[in-house]
Parts: C-alpha cells; structure tokens; sequence
C-alpha cells in the first residue's frame, strides 16, 4: 500500500512522525484515514472506531516518547492507526489474517503495544499499574490511558478512577467521547457528557481559562491552583452539578475537538508538565472522514468488505439457499418466545445489534433492556428480575461472561434463580482472536451448581433449548452456540420440549463412538459419513447437554466399545470430554477415550476452519483421529 502517500510513506516509527512541522500533522491525518480505509475496504476488520481517533493518535506519538511514555488503548479496535504509525504500516495488510498482526494491541507484537486488550473498560486500571510502578522505579514515565467506544460505562473503569485520583498519581486519562460503542450508548453518563459538551457557555469559558493558564504557566503553583479552584466552582455553577471527574481526584480538561491535529497536539504538550491525575475529555466522530461510516455508524463499526467509494457493502451470494447465522435465530426465536409468555425479558450488554436482541428490542422496546458495557450488572439485573418472577434471557457473548463469572455463581446460581444465559460466539470465533474466542465457557459453566448447560447442534435445538430453558421451575439454564451460519435453511419448526440430561443419537454402530456436543457435531457427522464409506461403523451421540450429561449413553458406550472420541468447540481441561471421561472413570468402565477440542494454551487469529484445524478437530483430523482408534485396519485416507 506504499508509494501513494507524500507523508505517511515516510513514517516508520514515532521518531519520523516527530521530524514533520506542526502544520504538517493534519495532511499526516488526511493520509492515515485514507490508508485505513485503502486497507480495510478490502481487509475486514473494525473500521470506525480507529477513523474516529486518527487526529488523537497522531497528537499522542508526536508529542509523547514512545514507547518509553506509555499509550494504553481501551477496546483495542481504536488502535489501527496507533498500529500502523508504529511500524506495522508494511504488514498492516496483514491484519487479523491467519498467520498476521493481531486486530487488537498485543505486547508480544510491538513494544508500542504497552498493554495486550481486547476486553473493554481495562485501560485506567492498567495504566495507573503502570504510573505507580514507575514512580516506584524513579522513571520520569508518561502513561496515557484513552479509554472510549463505550468503555467508560464499565464499571471497572470507575475502579480506575476512583483509586487513581485518590493516590495522586502522575496519570492522563483521554476520554474519546464519541457516544456510542457498537450500537448508540445508553444510559445517565451519556446524558451526564450530552451536557458538558453541550454548555456553550461553559466551553466558553474553559476555552478562555485555559488561555488564561497558558499565558501565567511561569506564575507560582500557588497562583495557578487558586485560578483552578476558581474555574471549578464557576463550572459547577453553569451545570448546576459537581464535575464527577474532579470529584473523583481527577483535574478535568475539555471538552476538546478531538479532530483538530494541531490543537491537540498543543494541548497534550501542556499536559505532559502537569502533575497528578487528568482527564482531557476529547469528542469525536466514530467514522470521522468517511461519510457512508459517519451516517451508519453501527454497520461501520466492523462493516467487512467494502466499496472504498460508494461505501457499499460487498456480499458474496449464492444460489443455494442460506442458512441463517445462529445470532439471528436466538434473536426471532426470542421475539416468538416473548410473545407467548409475557414474563420473558432479554437483556444485553452494549451488543444489541451483534447478539441479534435489536429485534426484540425494536418489536417490543419495554420488554429489551441494553445495559452499557457492563456484563456484570447484566447479570445481577437479570438475577433481580428473576427474583420478581420473570425470565431474563441475558445474551452475553461466551468471552465476556468471563467478566461476570462471581455473578452466574453467586447472585443466580446461589439462589436457583431462572435466568436464561445466551452465550454467543461459543468457540473459536475466527479473526478476532485470543480475546475473543468463547473457549471456557463450558468449563466454567459445567462447574457450577444448580446450572443446566447446553449447547445445540442446530438452528432447531437452539429453538427448542430456549424454549425448554423459559418453562416454569427450569432455574439456571446455559445455551451457547457459535459465531456465524447453522445448517438449516428451514430452521422455523415448532416448538419442543426437550427431555433434560437426553442426548440425540444419531447413527448407530458398532467399531467406535464419537460424541459430540454443539455445532461441531456437523462436522463429526460428515467424518463419519468418511468411516462408513471405509467400512468402520461409528455410533454418534449429539449430547446436548453437558450438564446433566446422558449417562444412558455413556453407560452404553462404556459397555460396548473399546474407544470412544469427544468433539468439543471448547477447552478440553474441565470441558465436556473431560465430564464424559469423569463419568466413564467413576462408572469403573476401562475404556479409552480420546478428546478433541481446544488445547491447553491461547489460540491465535485466523478463519474458523483454520483453527479448528490446528486445534486438531477439523473433519479431516475427527475422521483420521477415530480410524486410527478403529478396531478394524483399514487403510488411512490421504487428504
């Protein structure tokens, strides 16, 4: 992608960007915009979020010395420029390609990447970390934490703030208001910054008091400390309200146009010889400079391929009919489901659109609550509910219920209550990566008691669980399922009770077994489609459930076959091989049982099928694995 831009051609690292003339930063912004789009018009990846911060970025590395100052980025997706003015511009193409740089900062990539994030609301936390290990290392070290896209409505960000601006540490903290994450923001703080950056006079007179600093910096400490005081309680005064920034220990500054380059620039040098805790309050636009992601924000956040000039989206059809991504048919079964029992509720946090509960949201708004990014509270909001006799569905994705882990045990678990947990993206996710993949979530799940944890092979078992999960007395009720397309074109059947504990056998046979449990199943299916064409008859169990686990099955299997080979799209330490091999073990039955799924380490970016390969249960690895088991010899299939 070099040769096309007169600036960015030229930079590689910091220390290039630090040779340009002050004037010469906003072309340097123009270009990285347009090398972004350039690149991911035909690279998917996420898009607005790092447009909206182009003007920050390249302030933030012309005027800090990194990667000695330390840039924490919070919900990683804002860090494409970041990534690319830091070396990687070459291989940016790259970008969450098998094999390629990470989508989101990672420290074994660059030692620009300070702090690894794909979670949001992480940044203040991490950053103060870091400002006190510095001051305890007598490091004159900067450390910037910019935390936006929605992060500051986690609640770990306020733990942040809270415990920094009472330790007076030498922190800066950007806020990159740009109200709206993935889908538009919710919730009082939006209203609470809604009406700083709406105060025209207020604006006014920061504008003019910062001027006014700006002009007396050689003054004694003293005299600038009583000019803020003053500042500060004229503020309170034109909100009719105490800033919650300053009230927490930070020195507020802003609001500030977070797309003018120069001002920026000019402002953040200022910081740099303040001391103690700050927040600049920056506004920006998600989608700056591209107007189709400017109008369209929500499509834009991580919009895939791309017309660069009409802003179109490029959909690969086909001729054959479709089957509908598992999102949608958690989100049209919900609205169904809902309309039949007045008590069901869903919940999401900040995922609305990406979960599907938009459609719910749109058909019957009462009954659809978006929390902000704030899985916790997803989760004890539900057990509240709950406790009043509805049922919540909460839809969380697999690796953010990680988030709310005490919650599931403490406030549903404890207390048997009915809360519908559904886990999107179960599994290898693809392209996002190690902080995205749903790997543990059946380990985690399957441990807790009063839970019943399943995970449907098809778009019809997932409606018949989230069916069976909102019958009355059903108490704690887990569902996860993966990212992207089922199997069924014809997916609408009625609805059905499901026996708990029951799997679905669906080939009998007698050389070995395969069981399996979710999505994955398909795959085992198609393998053993492969063995009976080599003569080797395979039983398969789709399981269903983890927890109760079938143990008519297992106590079949165990009787009757030497070898039995579980497919999870999960972590095999504590997952559903592991609860089959527990059973089977305690049971006293002497059979071998071979588990595939996801090993004991992170696993990296790449496409699905990449993953599921290397993890070793792709349908070659399910078919070469279960006929090296095979009692019958036969010879071995090349692929």
């Amino acid at each position: 992608m070099s040769g096309n831009y007169k600036l960015l051609d030229g930079i590689n690292s910091p220390e290039d960007l630090k040779k340009l003339k002050l004037d010469d930063l906003e072309l340097l912004s123009t270009e990285l915009r347009q090398f972004i789009i350039d690149v991911v018009s035909t690279n998917p990846g996420h898009f607005g979020a790092s447009l909206g911060v182009v003007e920050l970025t390249v302030a933030l590395h012309y005027v800090f010395n990194t990667p000695y100052d330390r840039i924490i980025w919070d919900v990683g997706h804002q860090a494409y420029g970041h990534k690319i003015l830091t070396g990687r511009k070459d291989v940016f193409h790259t970008n969450r390609k098998y094999k390629g740089i990470s989508g989101f900062p990672k420290r074994e990539e660059s030692p620009y990447d300070a702090f690894g994030v794909g979670h949001s609301s992480t940044s203040i936390s991490a950053a103060l970390g870091m400002s006190i290990a510095s001051g305890m290392k007598m490091e004159p070290r900067q450390v910037v934490a910019v935390i936006g896209d929605g992060a500051l409505t986690g609640g770990m960000a306020f733990e942040g703030l809270n415990h920094g601006g009472s330790i007076k540490s030498n922190l800066l903290v950007i806020l990159n208001d740009n109200n709206i994450s993935i889908d538009p923001s919710v919730g009082a703080l939006k209203e609470y910054l809604l009406d700083i950056t709406t105060s025209k006079t207020y604006n006014k007179l920061k504008t003019e008091v910062w001027d006014l600093l700006g002009k007396i910096d050689k003054l004694a400490p003293k005299t600038r400390s009583v000019i803020q005081k003053m500042e500060n309680a004229v503020k309170a005064a034109l909100l009719k309200q105490s800033n919650m920034f300053e009230s927490m220990g930070f020195r507020y500054f802003g609001p500030v146009d977070g797309h003018d380059v120069v001002y920026l620039a000019k402002v953040l040098d200022d910081l740099k010889d303040i001391p103690g805790p700050k927040l600049l309050h920056c506004i920006t636009v998600k989608g700056k400079g591209y107007s189709p992601a400017e109008e369209n924000q929500t499509m834009f956040h991580a919009p895939g391929l791309f017309n660069k000039t009409t802003g179109e989206r490029i959909v690969v059809t086909s001729d054959k009919p479709t089957p509908p991504k598992y999102q949608d048919v958690f989100g049209e079964t919900l609205v169904e489901l809902a309309e039949k029992n007045d008590k069901i509720v869903g919940i999401t946090p900040a995922m609305a659109s990406g979960c599907s509960m938009n459609i719910l949201m749109e058909k019957m708004p009462k009954k659809a609550f978006d929390v902000g990014i704030a899985e916790q509270h997803a989760v004890t909001f539900s057990a509240g509910l709950a406790a009043e006799g509805l049922v919540p569905f909460c839809n969380i994705y697999s690796t953010f219920m990680q988030r709310a882990y005490d919650q599931v045990i403490h406030d549903v678990a404890l207390q048997n209550l009915q809360v519908v947990f559904c886990l999107d993206r179960g599994g290898l996710v693809g392209d996002d990566g190690a902080t995205h993949h749903g790997a543990f979530d059946i380990a985690y799940m399957r441990s807790i008691p009063n839970i019943t944890v399943t995970a449907p092979m098809n778009e019809e078992e997932l409606r018949n669980m989230m069916y069976t999960a909102q019958l009355e007395g059903m108490g704690p009720f887990s569902i996860r399922y993966p990212r992207g397309n089922g199997v069924m074109v014809d997916w609408r059947k009625p609805f059905k009770k499901l026996e708990i504990g029951k799997a679905n056998v669906l080939r009998n046979g007698n050389d070995i077994a395969i069981l399996t449990i979710g999505h994955i199943g398909n795959l085992a299916a198609k393998a053993a489609d492969m063995l009976e064409a080599d003569g080797i008859s395979v039983y398969h169990a789709d399981m269903r459930f983890v927890k109760p686990i079938d143990t008519d099955v297992l106590k079949f299997v165990g009787e009757n076959f030497k070898t039995v080979v579980t497919v999870e799209d999960g972590c095999l330490p504590g997952g559903f091989g592991s609860a089959a091999l527990e059973w089977l073990n305690d049971a006293g039955y002497a059979i071998r049982v071979i588990r595939l799924g996801i090993p004991d380490s992170f696993i990296e970016h790449g496409t699905q099928q990449q993953l599921y390969a290397d993890c070793g249960y792709d349908i070659e690895n399910i078919y070469q694995t279960a006929k090296m088991y095979s009692p019958k010899k036969v010879n071995m299939r090349v692929s």
